[in-house]
């Protein structure tokens, strides 16, 4: 995201300079040629990626059949241990062709060598097609390294029928969000109304999804004028994810967790079960809602907590690796998954946003009108803001995802970002705050 960026000389709208060094493809291909894909599994059935592991098997045996130069051999890998054994190929220099890797991850690989980058292989109309927020996901050091074909987002399931009762306005789009102290008047409410634990924030996902941290909560420090790291020059993050702004909005949260107005959520079902007319969460989880919730459904902005609604984005993407001897062949695999008819096929099977703007425009769900337009809305409107884009982001989402942890289970919310911050400087210390690479 599970799964989706500004900063690194990137910017949300692309900003991608070729450079010199950019070799990865001179438009032949010495085939026929075998390239090896890698790519996250899910172990459990019920998980959205199962769909994606068999649509993107279809596929594979499709590029196949389409040509005869390029070969694909897709190896699925376990996706709970899956950034692990990235880690470990990576060091011990047996990485695959074609890497598929949760988003911000990907500016550690750029910065320390594994990747090659795209700028070369990508042409103007695919990328003047692709959302800004993917375009902006895949860059580092103002080059573009990786591609998704599918992006994210978060916001508010709401039960209008419930809303109606206790006589809560319903937003109408990202300039109408709620305050953080409206939303809060809400929770309290709709208690009143009967329902005691009226907030899902999907605690449940903390323990079995670390990103989610990360993913769904710095959008509240976001929308307070806080950060995570000073995206000046990422190299500090004491006095950013421990100041002012981002104590005050997880101080609010915080207090919707000890007032007990937050479920547990330990079934995943607070929602569906009608237990929680709110859920705080992404996406993907539209088609298990749409289809519990009967026509009594919608999807609002996240509050706001200060400086207006703020959104994740990001997700999955592919990368071409410095192991492989073809980038032409690496790039023709890639190329054939952001065919319109490609793209579509994905975001059917997961529920993600389209990545270009011409299927994401003529989806029934995410186009104008659509049910999930707000997603597409706040990709396109600046709304969703990146994590950070630094190679010390794998320090960054563990520092805060421990705070979190911890601030959700009541420790006073300022030692625990102290804590987190302090870590994130010293891996940043020890990295002499990750020098760009030449370009």
């Amino acid at each position: 995201m599970v799964a989706g960026m500004v900063g690194c000389g990137g910017n949300a709208g692309g900003g991608v300079q070729r450079g010199a060094s950019d070799t990865t493809c001179d438009g032949k291909i010495d085939g026929p040629t075998y390239i090896t894909v890698w790519f996250h599994g899910a172990p459990d059935p019920r998980d959205p990626s199962v769909s994606e592991r068999d649509t993107l098997e279809e596929q594979v045996a499709a590029f196949n059949r389409s040509q005869r130069e390029v070969r694909v051999r897709l190896v699925t890998l376990p996706r709970g241990d899956y950034n692990r054994q990235v880690r470990a190929a990576a060091a011990s220099g047996s990485l695959p062709d074609v890497l598929d890797l949760d988003g911000p991850y990907l500016y550690n690989y750029a910065w320390s060598g594994k990747l090659k980058p795209l700028g070369s292989c990508v042409p103007q109309r695919l990328l003047g097609d692709l959302l800004p927020s993917i375009r902006g996901q895949g860059t580092y050091a103002g080059r573009l390294w990786g591609l998704g074909t599918f992006d994210s987002g978060l916001g508010l399931y709401v039960r209008p029928s419930v809303l109606r009762k206790v006589g809560a306005r319903l937003p109408t789009d990202p300039g109408d969000a709620w305050s953080a102290a409206e939303f809060t008047d809400i929770l309290h409410r709709l208690r009143r109304a009967g329902y005691r634990r009226p907030l899902d924030l999907k605690l449940n996902y903390l323990s079995s999804t670390p990103e989610w941290a990360a993913y769904g909560f710095a959008p509240a420090v976001w929308s307070a004028g806080g950060d995570l790291v000073d995206r000046h020059d990422y190299r500090k993050a004491d006095g950013v994810m421990n100041g002012s702004e981002a104590v005050e909005a997880l101080t609010t949260i915080q207090h919707w967790v000890s007032d007990g107005l937050v479920d547990p959520n330990r079934d995943d079902a607070a929602f569906v079960k009608r237990r929680s007319p709110i859920s705080w969460v992404g996406h993907w989880l539209y088609p298990s809602y749409s289809e519990a919730l009967l026509g009594d459904l919608a999807i609002v902005p996240l509050p706001d907590f200060g400086r207006g609604t703020v959104t994740g984005m990001g997700s999955w993407q592919w990368g071409i690796t410095a192991n492989t001897t073809d980038g032409d062949a690496a790039w023709r695999f890639l190329e054939f998954l952001l065919q319109p008819q490609q793209v579509r096929r994905m975001s059917t099977a997961n529920g993600g946003i389209p990545a270009t703007v011409s299927v994401a425009r003529s989806s029934e769900t995410f186009g104008p009108g659509g049910a999930e337009h707000l997603f597409l809305q706040q990709l396109q409107d600046g709304i969703a803001r990146p994590r950070p884009q630094t190679p010390a982001y794998p320090a960054i989402t563990a520092a805060f995802g421990t705070a979190v942890r911890e601030i959700f289970a009541g420790r006073p919310v300022k030692p625990a970002l102290d804590a987190a911050a302090n870590r994130v400087d010293e891996d940043l210390d020890a990295h002499q705050g990750y020098p760009a690479p030449e370009p």
